[in-house]
């Protein structure tokens, strides 16, 4: 397939000028960077990489653009408003399969940290009872609608089976759950924790652990990433490179850190007034923030199998996975950040 060959060229190309840049002038050092639900702990190496100064450190200068919902992040990227974005690694897949030319190059969460719940007194057995439920996600076709649709589809339900409600991040999820718009909700922390202490819902599927991502998928499943179009990687290694170096870095903070010390680091309106049930949900996602910073193969296979369960674009397309994700940014980060 001619986009997997020039794809392919490419990815030579990007590792060669990754590894050939060391501390050089920026190429662009203002940039915009698009996330769907900046709260979320999804996205905490984002926020922490913000709020101790990593962007700065590297001589970046980061306006961040909070959508709601990571779809919305992505169709800012592919409109030009946006430079990168921090966003699930399967959008560099589905892209892939429309001939856009999107790549990670960073992993920032190993586990997609998403749980489905019930409202109490919703009859639920199985992904099967998702028929005919009204579903909160963060927004239609972000990663919250996909794994739910997946879930669906391993019971034989057809994607459309159930109704979707985009309903953006932290308080307007909560609030759609408690005033009964939805009956199900596929979400994050700390909206998952919150809803789980007050009672009103079950966990009935849940990737914030290793355990749960591989009962779900049958393996990992890579989740927000550094992304990025190809030709701004091509046009901008340094700019990149110091924007992989920062969130790399604060992925190294992370690994050490306690939930006291998250609580200290976020704004303050994140912790939607409650600083001890942010620390449990902060310490619930401990686990599921990257090790690496590089997508395993295996992470990349389960993703594409996810995806072909149920978009009829990818069933027919031949996908060439190396090329949706470029490890020569992530390893010089490695190599240099400790």
């Amino acid at each position: 397939m001619r986009i997997a060959a020039i794809a392919g060229a490419a990815l030579i190309a990007l590792g060669l000028s990754a590894a050939s840049v060391q501390a050089q002038k920026l190429e662009k050092s203002r940039v915009t960077l698009g996330v769907g639900g900046k709260a979320l702990l999804y996205y905490l190496p984002l926020t922490i990489a913000e709020q101790k100064g990593y962007f700065k450190e590297q001589g970046l200068e980061v306006e961040i653009q909070d959508f709601a919902g990571g779809a919305r992040s992505l169709q800012a990227l592919v409109g030009g408003s946006v430079d990168m974005v921090t966003g699930a690694y399967e959008h560099t897949i589905r892209m892939q399969a429309r001939s856009q030319d999107i790549r990670a190059v960073l992993e920032l969460g190993r586990f997609p940290g998403i749980s489905v719940m019930v409202k109490k007194g919703v009859k639920w057995d199985s992904p099967s009872d998702f028929k005919g439920l009204m579903v909160g996600v963060t927004a239609p076709g972000s990663s919250t609608n996909m794994l739910v649709q997946f879930a669906m589809s391993k019971a034989g339900l057809a994607p459309n089976a159930a109704s979707y409600v985009g309903i953006g991040s932290s308080a307007s999820a909560l609030a759609a759950m408690q005033k009964g718009e939805i009956q199900a909700l596929s979400h994050l922390e700390p909206v998952t924790s919150f809803l789980e202490r007050s009672g009103e819902v079950r966990v009935v599927i849940d990737t914030r652990t290793e355990a749960g991502t591989r009962e779900l998928f049958g393996g990992s499943n890579p989740a927000a990433v550094l992304y990025l179009r190809g030709e701004f990687i091509r046009d901008n290694p340094n700019t990149v490179q110091a924007a992989t170096n920062a969130l790399y870095k604060a992925l190294v903070w992370l690994k050490t850190a306690k939930p006291e010390d998250i609580a200290g680091a976020v704004p303050q309106n994140y912790l939607l007034g409650d600083r001890e049930l942010y620390m449990l949900a902060a310490r619930n996602s401990l686990a599921s923030y990257s090790q690496t910073g590089i997508v395993p193969m295996e992470g990349m296979q389960s993703t594409l199998a996810m995806l072909q369960k149920f978009e009829q674009s990818l069933q027919n397309v031949k996908i060439d996975l190396n090329t949706t994700f470029v490890d020569t940014f992530a390893k010089k980060a490695a190599a240099t950040i400790k």
